[in-house]
């Protein structure tokens, strides 16, 4: 699975049409800053750190930092980087909710897509629903649970790492398409919902299949579906949502990259192509698969697309959810 993995990144890193950087190829810059809206040790920090690594080491800076402007659900360090030059010693990695989703929900955005220079991905991940000790261990399947919650209305709930995050959105589309009721229980983050989770306090959960992976080996959790248009490599005996017949709830997220708006062309490409050989560095691709992500660059176009199709896509289901954040 590693050489494979190791195949596709480096196949979409060949698309940029570029060499791979070397100290003798480009000149190294002095410093390289990636802002990430996130605290220390979560996902989107440990990505954001394997890359600025790799940086070093591929030669296309001399010192890399990560600056955590944690703040407003991540959308702090978004503002920041529209303060920044576009010349590419300034970059921003973040989840694509950021771009994609929240420009639905939030009514007062500070930012805007021109305000973003898309550059690639960095990994993509799914979401899978999970159920804990609260729900019978005979329940196996997601169509058991379903039909074990109409028997039990007063069960029928699910939590997510946040009010207007794509796990909450997931959770809300399953409730509308299978007719049953069931209320949201918001958190601050996976870690306090997967705890409950695991102490029978909440039914069921929605979160990123990385959340899962150590409870699943020790047997404390049950996954019964995941929300990718395949099943993942983590998981590959747990049914995807489209399999179930719910194809409305096939929804992936993705890491990616950005440069203030108005990069220079070649200043994306250069900077595009740095991320693609990080990201295709085998140490990577296995500290990514810890957190449940696959290793994946994409070229500059290819993320501008992505970002305008995300975006056309968020709209509808979030006018039928009808949910707006308050701030």
């Amino acid at each position: 699975m590693l050489q494979r993995r190791q195949l596709l990144v480096a196949g979409a890193f060949a698309a940029f049409g570029m060499p791979l950087i070397g100290r003798s190829q480009a000149t190294e810059r002095a410093q390289v800053k990636v802002l990430c809206g996130f605290p220390p040790g979560g996902t989107t920090d440990m990505v954001s750190r394997r890359v600025a690594d790799r940086f070093r080491a591929n030669g296309y800076a001399k010192v890399a930092l990560v600056d955590n402007r944690v703040g407003v659900g991540g959308r702090l360090a978004v503002e920041e980087l529209q303060r920044q030059p576009a010349d590419g010693s300034v970059l921003l990695l973040t989840p694509a909710s950021m771009v994609t989703l929240y420009p639905h929900i939030y009514s007062k955005l500070s930012y805007k897509h021109s305000d973003l220079t898309p550059v690639c991905t960095a990994c993509n991940l799914e979401f899978g629903f999970g159920v804990g000790p609260a729900v019978p261990e005979s329940v196996t399947t997601l169509a058991a649970f379903l039909d074990w919650i109409r028997a039990n209305p007063d069960k029928a709930n699910y939590g997510s790492p946040g009010a207007g995050t794509p796990p909450h959105f997931v959770g809300a589309l399953l409730a509308q398409e299978s007719g049953v009721d069931l209320r949201h229980v918001a958190y601050k983050g996976s870690a306090p919902g997967i705890q409950d989770l695991l102490g029978g306090q909440v039914t069921s959960f929605t979160s990123p299949i990385g959340d899962y992976l150590q409870y699943l080996k020790a047997g404390r959790l049950r996954l019964l579906a995941t929300s990718g248009p395949q099943r993942t490599p983590f998981t590959p005996d747990v049914p995807t949502y489209a399999e179930l017949g719910l194809k409305r709830l096939t929804i992936g997220e993705w890491y990616g990259f950005f440069l203030p708006g108005g990069a220079a062309p070649e200043v994306v490409q250069r900077t595009a192509a740095a991320i693609g050989q990080a990201v295709a560095a085998p140490d990577v691709i296995e500290a990514f698969a810890q957190f449940g992500l696959v290793a994946r660059a994409n070229t500059p176009a290819e993320q501008f697309r992505a970002v305008q199709q995300e975006n056309a896509e968020w709209g509808p289901i979030v006018k039928a959810i009808g949910f707006r954040a308050e701030t």
